[in-house]
């Protein structure tokens, strides 16, 4: 089941759901917007080797915008952080924005219970567009969980993303190789 915006509500107010800053205007019916960071980051090296940590160099979006291409994957973060102890998060871009062309993650829209963080965007564009800090991205939806959660996200020792940042952060696939 999605939480509707007054359970949304509820739960922020009683701090299940954390989302920082936390703006009334952007909530929705079943939904919570989020906005692009200040921070964009692209990996330094064209070919990337799941199995070593690519390395990334990470820059501010400057006032008067920067411009994607289709050719490379981009790293952004939301400004929102957000915390989660008793639902599942689930990222989604806005309509808006995909009708520009841009896809703001590629496989990780799902979070998980007890994932506190801002989220890290995995942003590729169908052609050229040009993009702003603060700008809508995407929709935050919340689903009730079933049953007794054993282990939260960050509890989890194995857990790759739980420091906290403002910057995108990087794939850690290699860290699962290190065993």
């Amino acid at each position: 089941m999605i939480l509707s915006d007054s359970q949304i509500l509820q739960k922020v107010e009683n701090g299940s759901i954390v989302i920082k800053p936390f703006r009334r205007s952007c909530l929705g019916a079943n939904s919570y917007d989020v906005h692009l960071g200040k921070f964009i980051s692209l990996y330094n090296d064209e070919i990337l080797d799941a199995k070593v940590h690519n390395k990334i160099h990470t820059f501010e979006i400057p006032k008067d915008g920067y411009i994607l291409v289709p050719s490379k994957l981009y790293l952004g973060v939301t400004e929102e952080y957000t915390e989660t102890h008793k639902h599942v998060p689930f990222l989604e871009g806005k309509s808006s924005i995909g009708r520009l062309g841009i896809d703001i993650h590629a496989t990780a829209g799902k979070g998980d219970v007890g994932f506190c963080n801002t989220w890290t965007l995995e942003i590729s564009v169908k052609q050229p567009v040009k993009i702003y800090a603060g700008m809508p991205i995407g929709q935050l939806i919340f689903f009730e969980i079933s049953g007794k959660i054993l282990t939260q996200y960050f509890q989890k020792k194995s857990a790759k993303y739980n420091k906290k940042t403002i910057k995108p952060i990087e794939s850690m696939m290699w860290k699962n190789f290190k065993k």
